[in-house]
């Protein structure tokens, strides 16, 4: 039988396949269809989604419409379904589907990579209710793209545009969009919204017919088997050779953790056998197959009605609902969750809840099902090695008074994240106070050890007990000592901690005399709340229509429907090679040779090229900044582990990929000095980059004076700051072509085209009239794309140049992450001079930047920490910064590079100034506030005018509408009536410095009217084409004439050419929209008054209206050039400036497992006359996200040799739908004209970012109530764990961090407390 199946409606016949293959891999490299987008690779990020139907034959209907990982989904697995993509809802063609109409709309979609995914998991949602008959609530709008990531967003759009689908959705609570004006009443906003009627994918009539069952694929042709019986499987099983490796297969997602290397014999795809598919329930039990899927399982146990006791499966399939997300649920098996978490050791929750279920499994073995409890199961020899199946669960009904409750900590509550642990518990207790414990049982897993357990001692010495805070505290005694993490296990103690809370949280309530036990529940449920409510206040202006109006981002439904077109989405030339780097592992050696595995050459290979392979007349040379070039590939000594040493080309990306990994690097370290990988190490072997005297910025005052006049100082204060990684959710890429006279033509997902080009050529040898650097968009970049783009674009082209072939590399996201450098780690101490009231009188500062191995940017960092540190009036200001060369990768520029580390660390030395004089730090922080005399002190020219001064104005503002003071009364009187949960608010304010740069731009009016457009300035995600865009339909409309009015349709903005336009430059600093828009305003300028004579000359001759093509065909016709460009260059006296902003933060902190929750953020900022509101309002929201991740949740480390240790979605996490402020609340301050600005505008793309130290200070402030709670509980010092008022709290502020702040003990001293007062 053949492999058939559709796309979008179109038949595909595959004659032969490796089983392998992947669907994502087949629909981008054999199909026009390129919205599914590799992102991960590991279904952590949604990017990949596809619906998938199956057709029941017997009911003659669509029987399953689910959307799934492509990247994971096995292609033969598809075998008879209907594959529907985003562009197969809707495209430009045939039209846009509603999705993704009211994206576009509500100004969801910035870089646009993730968008057609998004849009997937929607229609999922909405299918899903239509298939139950009912309509898309709230909540579940919400929770439909809880799975999917966005870098560029801040997700509240999207989260809008979801919910404009909702049946229950109050209408006026969403946010700005171009559907409505404000003032519109209800009826009016609904109507206005693209119409919606769901339409189920139409099944193709061709597949029907096809008879899946009992028909498998060839086997010689596709080594893929489906049994349709156990006993075929059995059969199966038997006929292979012992030395066979074979692999079963339902979803596939275990790929996605463990991305197995083994190259398997045969594949078996058991989700076609009855047995292992069906789900049974009588009186006593649920039965599931190992084949059903996590999401069917879900919904069996949701359906569990009539018995007393269906309350347990309800509780049991919540939990299972925060397991991975949505889609990997869709695909992946109970079974498939068992086998790896009793033959791989995977951290499984499913285990966990069926050791507390106290659950079976069958078990086939030979011919025979063996029936085995869940316990022995997990502790037997894996099944993996054996020719042994899970066949089904087995779930016992629990009796009608058991209790049930389960845990989970994870860094995201519904996000996809795995849990630092888990634990379910069951018990029976009598129905009179005291409670006695009757029994129970007490699981817990994904802690560290090797399996989900079950707390067998404590059970036993529960069992019989009346239940009290005694008896309680000897229960968690005896837990710490069973839960033993293995060694390696990150946070351990932490991990233990939550254990012991998770046994607290269940025990407590029945100890403590005001809970009461309700319908199974210890206290009633409280039901959940939607994530996001939020408001925007925007002012849209007309003074220069179209600029200030809130026009929807070019191409943005293009984006939803997945027709925008990224590098890696350019149709690939049969000839086409694929890149992938062979890196170092070491930190500094020696090269002896580089081989691959067995020394044999992995399949499709075609070349490795290293240093040695460039040619004579070139460089070895990868990037260059204003300070110097980067190598491109190591040469006889690697400088850093993650450097490049070599380009592998082969046929295709997977095998380029697969090949890098099997490469063998020998190494000799003999006579090599030792690395340096920190920055004490730097300093004591002098080991550092210069930095120029522009970029060092001068002391302020006489610190030695301030320190004199200083009532109280803080001496010596120590800290240091985490590195983050950008998470872009397009990776690095480049296509290099080979072109005629020895020249070369690259497409790049760069920031930085024109140095692209320059490095490209320097490296070839070649001149630069013979380098061609195309950049249409980047699917994210956030300085990632710039420095770092360059060496991967420059390999290929190295490639192409020598080999004379095509060359494209896709880096996988390991890759990627280990040499993306990302944000600079650093380390502070100071001293600071204080007066009693507060007043701060001097700063001295010692600084060491981690840069890396090499310059890139680093240099700057000295100027671009101080401009936001002197935030504040010091009194007086005195600095050492040094900029540490590291054997680490190098460190480069990442959004907001400098300034978020230097505004935070102004903001926490006025916490630790606060907190040493028991002031209130929001106090502190007003009265140090600058006036404008102080801010010209430490800011100079750059202040501006006084009335341009504006954050005194925001910081009062943001008062009155946060009602700050009401609320932080309210936050007192909840950390007084609450135990368990603390709770912070803090109020922010930023200055952020930036600066202008010459931009070129082209603007040519062709023959038809429409106008074509080029800039210097890449379109990132941050809508720099759409205000250029706008710029251009004012410009141009100065001309007056009919239909001039309308020009902003008729203009389009093209990609980046370096022959076409040169002198680029960077994409960088949050100042190239406005430049880029400044350049075309002038080159309309110019264009006007070309026109200028004609219109005269016509308007004499003709009576009536002149219209704009008459003019246009008028003007050809006369030979006026209708093409102009400039390059824009500002003044120097006003080229930098300053932005301001303030930011509340109110935030709730668990205590038992570390959890912070963000309740509400409000954020108000001065946007001068914003060009595009909605636009700006991205970018404050998308940054202000961000910020979230650095400071609160995004770990970017490296081991001892300096090798990044995260490696993608399951150990890297950006913030989700879930992480993000529940209440959520922006103003744009209007703040008139700026005359020396881009028609009095500022910039929004990085310095929101600096407002997330709200959000920070806010949990500092909720662990400060914590350790004073703590103190308070001392019965005596055993289980002190140093919870003094002092202490700092780390960047970023992950719940292992906030925990341990809080207290690893905190239940056993509270237990403590409690038996002492006895």
């Amino acid at each position: 039988m053949e492999l058939e199946f559709a796309v979008n409606g179109e038949r595909f016949n595959i004659n032969s396949v490796d089983p392998s293959t992947t669907l994502l891999e087949f629909l981008r490299s054999n199909t026009p269809f390129k919205s599914v987008k590799l992102a991960c690779g590991e279904g952590g990020c949604g990017a990949c989604l596809v619906m998938i139907s199956k057709y029941d034959q017997e009911l003659d209907q669509v029987k399953e419409e689910t959307c799934i990982n492509s990247c994971l989904t096995l292609l033969c697995s598809i075998n008879g379904c209907s594959i529907t993509t985003s562009e197969g809802l809707g495209n430009a063609k045939k039209g846009f589907h509603p999705i993704h109409e009211r994206f576009a709309g509500f100004h969801a979609s910035q870089c646009g990579f993730c968008t057609p995914g998004m849009c997937i998991s929607l229609y999922s949602a909405l299918s899903k209710a239509h298939d139950k008959s009912s309509s898309l609530t709230v909540t579940e709008a919400e929770r439909s793209v809880a799975g999917n990531l966005c870098r560029c967003t801040g997700y509240r759009p999207i989260v809008d545009a979801c919910k404009s689908f909702a049946c229950d959705v109050d209408i006026e609570d969403l946010g700005i969009n171009s559907f409505w004006k404000k003032g519109d009443t209800k009826e009016v906003m609904l109507k206005s919204l693209p119409p919606y009627n769901h339409l189920v994918t139409t099944f193709p009539e061709f597949l029907k017919k096809k008879k899946v069952g009992n028909n498998s694929l060839d086997l010689s042709r596709y080594r893929w088997t489906t049994p349709f019986s156990v006993s075929e499987l059995h059969s199966t099983l038997r006929a292979g050779k012992s030395k066979d490796s074979l692999k079963l297969v339902v979803g596939n997602t275990g790929a996605g953790y463990y991305k197995d290397e083994e190259r398997f014999e045969r594949y078996v795809d058991i989700s076609h056998i009855p047995e292992m598919s069906m789900i049974k329930r009588d009186g006593k039990r649920i039965e599931i197959g190992a084949a059903v899927t996590i999401s069917k399982a879900i919904d069996a146990l949701n359906e569990e009605e009539g018995s007393k006791s269906c309350f347990i499966f309800k509780k049991m399939a919540s939990h299972m609902e925060r397991i991975g997300n949505h889609f990997v649920r869709n695909s992946g098996s109970i079974g498939g969750n068992l086998v790896m978490a009793q033959g791989r050791k995977f951290p499984s929750d499913i285990a966990t809840l069926l050791l507390a279920a106290d659950a079976s499994v069958y078990v086939l073995n030979g011919r025979e099902t063996v029936k085995v409890k869940i316990q022995d199961f997990l502790e037997s020899p894996s099944v993996l090695d054996s020719k042994r199946v899970l066949v089904k669960v087995e779930i016992p009904l629990p009796t009608c008074d058991s209790l049930f409750e389960s845990y989970r900590a994870a860094p995201r509550s519904i996000g996809n994240a795995l849990p630092y642990a888990n634990a379910a518990f069951s018990a029976r207790v009598s129905h009179q106070e005291p409670f006695m414990m009757d029994e129970c049982l007490l699981a817990f897993g994904s802690y560290g050890g090797d399996r989900s357990i079950r707390a067998k001692e404590v059970e036993r010495f529960l069992n019989g007990k009346l239940l009290s805070h005694s008896v309680l505290y000897e229960a968690v005694s005896l837990l710490r000592g069973i839960i033993v993490p293995g060694r390696d296990t990150l946070h351990a103690e932490y991990r233990k901690s939550l254990a012991v809370g998770f046994l607290f949280d269940f025990f407590y309530p029945l100890i403590e005399r005001s809970h009461r036990i309700c319908n199974g529940h210890v206290d009633c449920p409280v039901k959940s709340l939607p994530f996001l409510s939020s408001s925007q206040q925007v002012l849209e202006s007309n003074e220069f229509q179209p600029v200030g109006e809130a026009v929807v981002k070019v191409g943005a439904a293009l984006q939803a429907s997945g027709e925008a077109v990224f590098v890696d989405d350019i149709p690939t030339l049969p000839d086409c090679l694929h890149g992938a780097f062979i890196y170092s592992t070491e930190p500094l050696a020696k090269i002896k040779s580089v081989t691959f595995s067995g020394n044999v050459t992995p399949a499709g290979v075609f070349a490795v090229l290293t240093f040695k392979d460039i040619p004579k007349t070139g460089q070895n040379i990868g990037s260059k900044t204003i300070f110097g070039p980067g190598p491109l590939f190591a040469d006889e000594i690697t400088q850093y582990a993650g450097q490049r040493i070599a380009l592998v080309v082969a046929d295709t990306q997977k095998h380029a990929d697969r090949a890098a990994k099997l490469a063998v690097v020998e190494y000799d370290t003999k006579n090599v000095e030792e690395p340096i990988l920190t920055v004490e190490d730097a300093v004591k072997r002098s080991s550092f980059f210069e930095v120029h005297p522009m970029f060092y910025p001068e002391p302020v005052g006489d610190v030695l004076k301030g320190m004199k006049e200083a009532e109280k100082k803080i001496l010596l204060a120590e800290f240091r700051l985490g590195s983050q990684y950008f998470f872009y959710m397009e990776p690095q890429t480049a296509l290099a072509l080979p072109d005629e006279d020895n020249c070369v033509k690259v497409f790049s997902s760069s920031q930085a085209p024109e140095y692209v080009h320059s490095v490209i050529a320097t490296c070839l040898g070649i001149q630069e009239n013979s380098v061609r650097v195309i950049t249409r968009r980047v699917g994210g970049g956030f300085g990632g794309k710039a420095v770092k783009s360059m060496p991967v674009a420059t390999a290929c082209a190295l490639a192409a140049h020598k080999l004379q072939r095509p060359v494209k590399m896709y880096m996988n996201r390991k890759t990627d992450m280990i040499m993306a450098g990302g944000r600079h780690p650093m380390k502070m101490t100071y001293n600071v001079g204080f007066r009693s009231d507060g007043k701060l009188t001097a700063l001295e500062l010692t600084m060491l930047i981690d840069a890396g191995n090499e310059a890139d940017v680093s240099p700057i960092m000295p100027r671009n920490i101080m401009g936001p540190l002197r935030k504040y009036d010091w009194g007086a200001l005195s600095f050492d910064v040094k900029v540490c060369k590291t054997n680490l990768p190098s460190r480069t520029a990442m959004r907001a590079p400098g300034e978020v580390q230097g505004s935070y660390i102004a903001e926490s030395i006025i916490e630790n100034v606060a907190s040493s004089l028991g002031m209130d730090v929001d106090a502190v922080r007003k009265t140090n506030l600058h006036s404008y005399e102080s801010l010209k002190k430490f800011y100079k020219h750059i202040a501006g005018e006084l009335d341009e001064y504006t954050l005194p104005l925001l910081w009062d503002k943001v008062e009155i509408s946060s009602e700050f003071k009401k609320r932080a009364e309210m936050v007192k009187e909840f950390n007084q009536c609450n135990v368990w949960r603390k709770r912070g608010i803090s109020r922010v304010p930023i200055i952020h410095q930036v600066m202008q740069r010459a931009t070129p731009g082209r603007v040519s009016i062709l023959s038809d009217g429409s106008v074509v457009v080029e800039v210097g300035g890449i379109e990132i995600g941050q809508g720099l084409w759409t205000k250029v865009q706008q710029m251009v339909a004012y410009g141009l409309g100065m001309t007056k004439c009919q239909g001039s009015e309308k020009l902003l349709e008729r203009i389009r903005v093209v990609q980046s050419d370096t022959l076409g336009l040169i002198q680029g430059g960077f994409t960088a600093g949050s100042t190239t929209s406005e430049n880029s828009c400044e350049a075309v305003r002038l080159c309309c300028v110019i264009l006007v008054e070309r026109l200028k004579p004609l219109m005269e000359q016509m308007m004499v001759e003709k009576l009536g209206s002149l219209t704009w093509n008459m003019l246009i065909q008028q003007a050809y016709a006369q030979s006026v050039n209708l093409s102009a460009s400039t390059l824009y260059k500002p003044e120097f006296s006003s080229m930098e400036y300053l932005n301001y902003g303030v930011g509340v933060s109110e935030v709730e902190v668990d205590i038992v497992t570390g959890r912070a929750e963000i309740l509400r953020s409000d954020i108000i900022y001065d946007c001068g006359k914003s060009l595009n509101p909605a636009v700006d309002l991205g970018q404050i929201e998308g940054a202000f996200v961000q910020g979230i991740g650095f400071f609160m949740m995004e770990e970017y480390t490296t081991d001892e040799k300096g090798l990044v240790m995260q490696q993608g979605t399951w150990d890297y996490k950006i913030p989700t739908v879930d992480t993000i402020p529940k209440q959520f609340y922006v103003e744009l301050l209007n703040s008139g004209h700026h005359k020396n600005r881009v028609l009095s505008s500022k910039a929004s793309g990085e310095p929101p970012l600096l407002l997330a130290a709200s959000v920070h200070c806010a949990t500092r402030s909720a662990i400060k109530e914590a350790r004073k709670q703590s103190l308070s509980w001392k019965c005596n010092d055993e289980n002190s764990d140093g919870s003094g008022m002092d202490f700092e709290l780390p960047v970023p502020a992950t719940m292992p961090v906030v925990k341990g702040l809080c207290g690893l003990y905190s239940v056993e001293k509270y237990l403590e407390g409690k038996i002492c007062e006895k």
